[in-house]
Formats: C-alpha cells, structure tokens, sequence
C-alpha cells in the first residue's frame, strides 16, 4: 500500500519540478531575449526592429509573422553608432581605501534564473531597462579573462568590470565599503567633463581604458566587502551633480561626491522592483579584440558579440531605474 500511495507522489513531484525548469528556462530566454535583441546586427539595425518591420509588413499582405532571435553568438564584432570617439581620459582611482570595486549581483547568487519580489503582474520584459556586465581578471600574460563574480578575490588580484546597457540614458555608479557611506565613483569631473550620458550597448569599463593605457583595480592586503551600486536611469537623477555642476563642485570641495543619508536612503529603496536575472555558467573566455575596440572607440556591439556574464531586466517597462547591486568578497 505504502508503495501503491509513493508512486503516484513521486511522479507528481517529478512533474512539479520538470514545470519549474521549464519556466525557469523560460525566463530565462526572455530575459536574455529581450536584452539581446536590441544589439545591432551586420545590417545595422537591432533584431527587435527587423522583426517589427517583418510584423508590420506581414499585417499589410494579410499574412502573419512570427520569431525571435536571443542573439547568443560567440565571436565578436563592433559597429560605429554615429558616436565619435569620447577621448576619455584614464584613472586609476579606486576608492579612498585603495581597494578594488566590482562583483557579483546579489540576487542572481543563488541560480541561473533569479526574480526577485516576484509577486504582482507577469513579468515581460520588452521595453524595460536592462543592464549586463562581465567583471574580468588579468591573467599572468596580461590578458583580459572573464571570472565568476562570486568568487572570493586575494590581494593582488587585478580586475575591471565591463558594463552594457539596452537603452540611451544616464549611468551612475556609487560605491561603498563594508557598508560605510557611499561614494560616487561615476560620473568623474576628469572624464568626458563629468558627463553621464550612455548609448544603448555601446559598452563602458571601469575603470576606462584606452589605446595604450590599460587600467586595472589592484586589491590591496586589506579585506573587505566591497559593494557597486550600478545605476541606469532614463532622466538624470535629481540632486546629484554632473557634467559643469561636478567639475565645479570637484573643484571647490574634496571629491568623490557623497549623497546626503535620506537621498541615498532613497534611491537604494527605488531598486527594489521586481527584476529578471540571467547569469552565465562558464568562466575563463578572454576578451575579445572586438570587445575590446568597441569599449575604447565608443562602437556598438553586435547580435553576434559575446553576451554579458550576468544580464539584469526590469520586469516592467514603466520603471524609469534599475539598480544593480554589484558584491565583492575580498579576503
């Protein structure tokens, strides 16, 4: 009898959990879709809007027309997006500590597939701020090579974090050390006259590099936790200096800029919306020489360029933020 009652729950847990892969891997194709898809391809237009010209021509005949590119190649290859290159300048600030700054992003820690505060209306994705970033280690030979965020990182260790966005805005990045005040790290009144502006996956370092001058965060001997607040938003964040406001403001005070308790309070609070999270299971491919132009001439990447290690979406379309929590465990 005990035998007779056992099957049939075996087979339903079985079915229960061969659901939640498959919905899992689900969201995990939109998330991934839904930012991939609006790279550029060879003919200079982003996937998402092939595919639009392709429905909208199909309702014009009568007929219908369906698909959906995720854009997960692995060779890279940049493209001009009409911006010159930006001349910004190298620094090799780190922190007022000396340490280094980059991570992993909290909520994707435990899995492939993380959706956070995941109550409320299906999540779609399309049209929602997405962010994706790779954090890169230097290896004996000098080269660049993609490492996990997770893990534990030793004095000496060198590395940078390559940052990509699906849509023009404005990008922010604060950071704070085992949770002590934050300090704004970007905008820098030394680059591009404080200017935050950013276009859609044309990719940004940090710290920058350009041709001939490379850059690397050097952890010290003093261990710590070290966190990044990647902000993206579509408008400038109210109250907090940029472009003339914070080469002025740098030059009259002592610099980096620290938000006031209640608004950093605040906008900590407004990353709390519900985010999809795809995060890659292999480590160790070098930086590509396309990944590499496209960072220091300002070029958009391509449908066929290495994905980012971790790639975090809104949920919704109407949030104007996306905050990215960015951990690093420095022992």
């Amino acid at each position: 009898m005990r035998l007779k009652i056992f099957v049939p729950l075996l087979a339903l847990t079985l079915s229960v959990g061969a659901a939640t892969i498959a919905r899992a891997q689900d969201e995990e194709e939109m998330v991934r879709g839904s930012f991939l898809t609006t790279r550029v391809n060879s003919s200079g237009k982003s996937t998402s809007s092939l595919i639009a010209g392709s429905a909208n021509a199909a309702a014009s005949s009568g007929t219908s027309s369906s698909g959906r590119t995720t854009g997960s190649g692995r060779t890279g290859t940049g493209r001009t997006t009409g911006r010159k290159s930006t001349g910004r300048k190298s620094t090799t600030r780190v922190s007022g500590s000396g340490n280094a700054q980059s991570g992993n992003t909290t909520v994707a820690a435990q899995g492939n597939v993380t959706v956070t505060n995941a109550t409320g209306a299906a999540p779609t994705y399309s049209g929602a701020i997405g962010l994706g970033y790779s954090l890169y280690m230097r290896d004996e030979q000098g080269n660049a090579v993609r490492v996990d965020p997770a893990r534990d990182f030793r004095a000496g260790d060198r590395i940078r974090l390559a940052l990509e966005t699906n849509t023009d805005g404005y990008l922010y990045i604060f950071h704070t050390e085992n949770d002590g005040e934050p300090q704004m790290l970007y905008p820098d009144a030394r680059l591009e006259k404080g200017d935050n502006r950013i276009e859609a996956h044309v990719p940004y370092e940090i710290p920058w590099n350009e041709p001939g001058v490379e850059n690397w965060f050097k952890f010290d001997a003093n261990p710590a936790n070290e966190r990044l607040y990647v902000v993206v938003t579509r408008e400038p964040l109210p109250g907090v200096p940029v472009g003339e406001q914070l080469v002025s403001y740098c030059g009259q005070n002592r610099c980096p800029w620290q938000p006031p308790a209640g608004a950093w309070a605040q906008l900590k609070a407004s990353g709390q919306a519900k985010v999809g999270v795809v995060k890659s299971k292999t480590y160790g491919q070098k930086q590509t020489q396309a990944e590499q132009v496209a960072v220091t001439r300002g070029l958009g990447l391509e449908q066929t360029a290495p994905e980012p290690s971790v790639i975090r979406m809104n949920a919704s379309s109407n949030l104007p933020i996306l905050i990215t929590a960015v951990d690093l465990i420095h022992r």
